[in-house]
């Protein structure tokens, strides 16, 4: 026989739990009964994959102390994982005792949220050990109490001898009907497979960084700012191609922090928004120049022409071929006005 103890505590050396997993394990060994017990605290990095130790295990001792509120987070973790990743038909067969010992109030309801989670999981729940404890000094050389923990303990070593079975509850038909342990279909193997990359820092790490990166990647190749597809539509929609000509515009929008590129070639028109000067995606522009929001956007309706911008000064630091700036009005015509050929 062979049973696990789960200890959530801090291992404080006044924590009356300690104590009573101590009593435990010295009947049990004298019932020459297997016993291994996990200090959460200590394998805090590994409770991920901590539910694969259950498969060999007939029963199970979850130990919470209570010192403010609830069972604890490395406790809750565990079940959580066992949850996640644990294989639920070995854990049909599996006792637990749940150990709650409080320091302050609330002992009860962790004992119950103890017994209700295992029941969920669709483990076994015994008859477990709760107590308040004031000053644990008078607990632990008190020989009553000392006598119920073994008391206890027998209890729990005859309920797993004889394989007692106990009485169906609500619990498991809300676990049939209601809660999902997974969206995937995943077998033990590959659940556990599953919460060893989970437990694994440096691998976390590097997939946090991975996304994040990529995140970043669509963020540049479909933008955030809502105007962005506005801008590029636009000039689309009022494209008039001019036979034979090439030419590549650079347009800075420095309020936006992102430049417009107009690659044009023959019919074929290319637009897209690039960060402030990363430039072109192949070889520089033939035309650059730094545009005003509310400029360009007096361009796109209409109302000024770019040539006319440029003569006005409303776009400093134009430079470049001079000629392909005159042939803009042209290649773009906003206002539906039919332009000379230059």
């Amino acid at each position: 026989m062979r049973v696990n103890i789960y200890y959530g505590g801090r291992g404080l050396i006044d924590d009356p739990t300690l104590f009573v997993l101590e009593r435990i394990t010295k009947v049990l060994d004298e019932l020459q009964v297997s016993v291994e017990r996990y200090n959460l605290f200590e394998e805090k990095s590994s409770i991920m994959v901590l539910p694969k130790t259950l498969r060999d295990a007939d029963a199970v001792i979850l130990a919470a102390s209570i010192e403010w509120f609830g069972i604890g987070g490395f406790l809750q973790q565990f079940l959580d994982a066992c949850w996640l990743y644990g294989d639920k038909e070995e854990i049909k067969k599996i006792y637990m005792l749940p150990v709650v010992m409080a320091t302050t109030y609330g002992e009860r309801e962790a004992e119950f949220s103890m017994i209700r989670a295992w029941e969920m999981l669709g483990g076994i729940p015994c008859e477990g050990i709760c107590a308040y404890v004031e000053n644990h000094v008078d607990f632990e050389t008190n020989a009553e109490y000392n006598l119920m923990i073994e008391k206890k303990t027998e209890n729990f070593y005859r309920t797993i001898s004889k394989h007692a079975v106990g009485f169906p509850n609500s619990n498991m038909q809300v676990k049939k009907t209601v809660l999902r342990s997974s969206t995937l279909s995943l077998t033990p193997q590959e659940s556990e497979q599953l919460s060893a990359f989970v437990a694994n820092d440096e691998y976390v790490k590097k997939q946090k960084e991975d996304i994040e990166e990529l995140t970043n990647l669509f963020k540049g190749m479909v933008g955030e700012a809502p105007m962005r597809d506005e801008y590029i539509e636009t000039i689309r929609e009022h494209y008039y191609p001019i036979e034979g000509l090439e030419v590549v515009y650079e347009l800075d929008l420095e309020d936006e922090n992102s430049s417009i590129i107009i690659e044009v070639k023959d019919e074929n028109l290319d637009i897209y928004r690039q960060p402030l000067g990363a430039g072109p995606r192949q070889g520089k522009a033939d035309v650059t120049g730094s545009v005003k929001t509310d400029v360009f956007r007096d361009i796109l309706d209409g109302e000024k022409t770019f040539q006319g911008s440029f003569m006005r000064g409303d776009m400093p630091g134009v430079s470049g071929n001079f000629t392909m700036v005159r042939y803009f009005d042209s290649l773009f015509r906003f206002n539906d006005v039919e332009v000379e050929d230059l």
